[in-house]
């Protein structure tokens, strides 16, 4: 069974996304959804047969994946399913706001900034309206659809594969030519911050096990392989992490983004995104043997050794 693929454009720096469609087990399923957007909302009632639509189901909870999740709720008979962890933010949203806003004055923001941020959180332009009869994915879709669940955290903290006969719908976990922010966020099983760097580092091993398969992204058109995707964003992640060891070992993050971005970001949502990444790298940094080992243990060390070499140097 092949999947169709829509593409939907968005507002957003990341460009267009993919949503996938197709009958699995005899009932039409969703893959994603698409920005909250009068034009993706047209777009995608003109290209599925929304009156047959059965299941919705979502790689991760970012805006331009879920965006049209809570219309699908309301407007069709599909059940929508959710990562766990992405569930567990929805039904516990001011909780996470709340340790969000401590965690950033924490690591050296002001009030004032948080404030903004979660302002921004609140007001529908970062986190649009939530299904409310979703259920997870986790907890088990129907066996008849013949999907297979990879759990590949590291981008956010609830990223999931969905895999079918031979090919995987990978969301934001694959890309062809785009570093994925790691997005600061808070692990409300623990109350602390979520590690995306050694979650990463163990995702590697999972991704490993989709070669072979056809993968169906969720941004470009095509991926050139697994090994390639991550051959790119580990080889971004040491370039950047080579320009953040130029830094101050003693700089706060605040003053690491104004370090390496000057002024050129001005709004809060694109600062706590670059800073999100600087702690990727300052991760990374601390822990640098976690990865080499594990892009060891999938045989794709050897490619970047020399871009580890001169970190260490």
């Amino acid at each position: 069974m092949s999947l169709i693929q829509h593409t939907l454009d968005t507002p957003y720096p990341v460009g267009p996304v993919h949503c996938y469609s197709g009958e699995l087990g005899g009932e039409l399923v969703l893959f994603d959804t698409g920005p909250p957007t009068r034009q993706a909302r047209d777009e995608l009632a003109n290209r599925v047969d929304l009156a047959q639509l059965r299941h919705v189901i979502v790689t991760h909870c970012h805006i331009d994946h879920y965006g049209l999740a809570a219309w699908l709720e309301a407007e069709t008979g599909a059940q929508i399913w959710l990562p766990y962890r992405d569930a567990l933010k929805i039904e516990r949203h001011q909780e996470r706001l709340e340790h969000l806003g401590a965690l950033l004055l924490e690591l050296g923001f002001s009030r004032q900034f948080a404030a903004g941020l979660r302002a921004t959180m609140l007001d529908g332009s970062v986190f649009p309206a939530f299904p409310t009869r979703f259920r997870t994915i986790e907890e088990g879709l129907p066996d008849h659809l013949g999907l297979a669940v990879v759990a590949c955290p590291g981008h956010s903290q609830s990223d999931l594969v969905l895999t079918g006969e031979d090919w995987a719908v990978t969301g934001d976990v694959m890309l062809r030519g785009i570093f994925q922010s790691p997005l600061l966020d808070v692990d409300l099983e623990t109350g602390e911050r979520f590690d995306n760097y050694g979650a990463y580092c163990r995702t590697l091993e999972q991704l490993a096990t989709l070669r072979g398969r056809k993968v169906l992204p969720g941004h470009r058109e095509y991926i050139e392989s697994i090994d390639a995707s991550i051959l790119f964003y580990v080889g971004k992640l040491l370039e950047r992490a080579g320009r953040l060891q130029s830094c101050p070992a003693s700089a706060s993050l605040p003053q690491l983004v104004r370090e390496l971005f000057g002024d050129s970001l001005r709004h809060d949502f694109h600062i706590y995104l670059k800073a999100s990444e600087i702690l990727f790298m300052r991760d990374f940094l601390r822990r640098p043997q976690l990865l080499r080992e594990a892009l060891a243990g999938i045989g794709l060390l050897a490619p970047l050794a020399g871009q580890f070499a001169a970190l260490a140097a």
